[in-house]
């Protein structure tokens, strides 16, 4: 039965004698998903007599209850959105499909005041919930933050979820999917250095150093590694945002300096590269030729690849050269 998390009451009656669903084998503690001949076993439509098997399978596997209409146009848009990452996480959670307009006492049970309404239910109870048509993207990181996951060998590439995640801001579920990603794959580097990554983005500097110096000799001085380590001394480096307010008039080396240093503490890399390049251009002396060699440390955290590295390290070698 669903067990309402606030009240610790049941959601839905607790009769186990109804017929066994399509798609899952086993019955109580034993619940699971059959191993699949095609990828739709994953998918179940739900009624009055098979409810309580598939919620009772949620004690071994994430059960997606898709509580939908086809009056519903947001339903019809979400429905196969949730069908689609069924199949590609081919068993990381079962889609349970539940048609309120024919089955509204179960609707009622649950709760169901419109649809969509989509509950994720682990071990017997109500994890969470969304009520409106999210985007593929949006559900991924609905599910990774609730530590829904695909299985082994399915489902959208985990690290390209996470690097996804960083990259909109969504810090837990990065940070989720990377300390996964180093738990399955402890003998790839990459994970623990993109996890180290995320610490920093969070504030937590030194937590990602120390993560960074657990790593092999070769991992630990690479370019990727090495980039990360810059960031954190940029942060540790920068002036605080009311230092650099009180310089905001001044127009001399020492606080164009120091404002793209903060730009490069709050991750505004392009800002921060434009003035450094012009400082190089206009007192190339300034702290021994700091911008330029604050420039290199920016490239090493960039990376080699990245378009901001590639676009300046030109313009350097042009001033340069």
């Amino acid at each position: 039965m669903i067990i309402d998390p606030n009240t610790g009451k049941p959601l839905t009656g607790n009769d186990t004698t109804a017929a066994q669903p399509e798609g899952i084998v086993g019955a109580g503690d034993t619940a699971a998903p059959r191993q699949a001949e095609d990828a739709n076993t994953y998918i179940i439509d739900v009624d009055m007599s098979n409810l309580q098997q598939v919620l009772e399978a949620s004690m071994q596997v994430p059960v997606l209850l898709d509580c939908w209409s086809p009056s519903s146009e947001s339903c019809l848009a979400l429905t196969p959105v949730l069908e689609k990452l069924a199949r590609e996480y081919a068993g990381g959670f079962i889609l349970a499909k539940l048609n309120v307009e024919d089955n509204r006492d179960i609707a009622a049970q649950l709760g169901v005041q419109s649809v969509p309404d989509v509950k994720l239910v682990m071990q017997g109870s109500l994890s969470g919930n969304f009520t409106q048509a999210l985007s593929e993207a949006e559900i991924t990181t609905f599910l990774a933050q609730h530590q829904v996951l695909p299985a082994a060998g399915g489902g959208p590439n985990q690290s390209d979820q996470a690097a996804q995640a960083l990259e909109n801001g969504d810090l837990d579920t990065a940070k989720a999917l990377y300390q996964q990603l180093a738990q399955d794959a402890p003998d790839v580097p990459e994970y623990r250095i993109n996890l180290a990554s995320v610490l920093v983005a969070e504030g937590n500097g030194e937590e990602a150093r120390q993560l960074l110096d657990s790593l092999k000799p070769e991992d630990r001085d690479g370019a990727k590694a090495r980039g990360v380590r810059a960031r954190i001394d940029f942060i540790s480096e920068a002036p605080t945002p009311e230092a650099v307010q009180s310089m905001i008039e001044r127009n001399d080396s020492e606080a164009r300096y120091q404002r793209a240093m903060r730009d490069l503490a709050d991750g505004h890399y392009e800002l921060a590269l434009d003035a450094l390049i012009s400082l190089v251009k206009t007192d190339r002396q300034y702290g021994e030729d700091l911008a330029r060699k604050t420039l290199l440390r920016v490239f090493d955290a960039l990376g080699a690849t990245h378009e901001l590295t590639v676009r300046f390290r030109r313009q350097l070698f042009a001033l340069m050269y």
